[in-house]
């Protein structure tokens, strides 16, 4: 009961900014387009590359972000020739591109800061470079993809500051290059900033839910189901393989595995999909009940996880 009040106390003022999202909107005539842009293209690559310069790489490490990236993108076209079957319309894109990734920031890092060791939870901060890499080159071209052509979308990946940011970060981190001191505060206030916008951009984009008949059951329950039982299910099966057979990664490393295969679907979905205009108000009411959902299933999951033995 205490961790699951803990958690709870982490969770609720994530709640409050999606309220101060709707009010800015509703009432402000705040344009949420104007906010996804600065998330996208100014917050989120000074994040990835000060992540990126400042983490101790090792093979380990560099794993980790390496192997979420890849099951994300397996996921997410996966998804995508299932779903193309299922939907005649650009849903199918959205529903691939946000299944395949997770609240690892926003959520993950305060649950990583709960029930992981302090350096544990560093290599869990660069662990979500590989939910941000892929939101903003696969996810984004896999969602473009429903508006534009093959070509039209790898543009657009491409001229993303995000990825340039990670190589530029890689690179000075090989070299031995460190952020001045002087800016480590800063870095800090950016974080918090990127986390507030985030949560704030998922109640902006419920502004027409009302109107525009966003609310899509068999939506929710696709998102839910790959995101709560698919992805939980596949890092369990990966963590058996590596306690029995493989033994590449230490013990310690199970538990950060686990946490960012649980969290619930990505606010940043919300940014892609109101940048490209794929349905963000739908996008907006899957994320936030999941969000609701996962206050339930997290401590659930964490509680379960903590009974198997490895």
């Amino acid at each position: 009961m205490s961790v699951f009040i803990t958690l709870l106390m982490k969770i609720i003022p994530l709640y409050f900014s999606i309220i101060l999202g709707v009010f800015s909107t509703a009432f402000l005539n705040c344009n949420k387009d104007t906010i996804a842009k600065i998330l996208l293209f100014i917050l989120a690559p000074i994040i990835v590359f000060n992540a990126t310069i400042s983490v101790k790489l090792d093979a380990s490490v560099v794993f980790l972000p390496i192997f979420f990236f890849v099951l994300s993108t397996i996921i997410a076209f996966t998804s995508l020739k299932y779903f193309n079957k299922v939907y005649s319309d650009n849903t199918a894109n959205l529903l691939a591109f946000s299944t395949a990734t997770g609240n690892t920031g926003n959520i993950g890092i305060p649950l990583a800061i709960l029930f992981l060791d302090s350096h544990i939870v560093d290599v869990f901060i660069f662990t979500v470079l590989a939910s941000l890499l892929y939101q903003n080159s696969v996810g984004y071209y896999i969602t473009a993809k429903g508006n534009f052509t093959a070509k039209q979308s790898l543009l657009k990946v491409a001229r993303l500051p995000v990825l340039h940011a990670f190589i530029l970060g890689v690179v000075l981190n090989i070299l031995g290059f460190k952020i001045p001191e002087m800016f480590m505060d800063y870095t800090n206030y950016l974080k918090g900033a990127y986390a507030i916008l985030g949560m704030m951009l998922l109640g902006m984009g419920m502004e027409k839910i009302k109107t525009n008949n966003s609310f899509d059951m068999k939506f929710i329950n696709y998102t839910l189901f790959i995101k709560f039982i698919i992805w939980p299910a596949l890092i369990v099966l990966f963590i058996f393989l590596d306690n029995n057979f493989i033994h590449f990664l230490n013990k310690e490393y199970y538990l950060l595995m686990f946490i960012f295969s649980i969290v619930p679907l990505a606010g940043n979905t919300v940014t892609v999909a109101t940048l490209l205009d794929v349905k963000p108000q739908k996008m907006s009411i899957a994320v936030f009940i999941s969000t609701i959902v996962s206050l339930f299933y997290i401590p659930l999951m964490i509680f379960l996880f903590g009974m198997i033995k490895f």
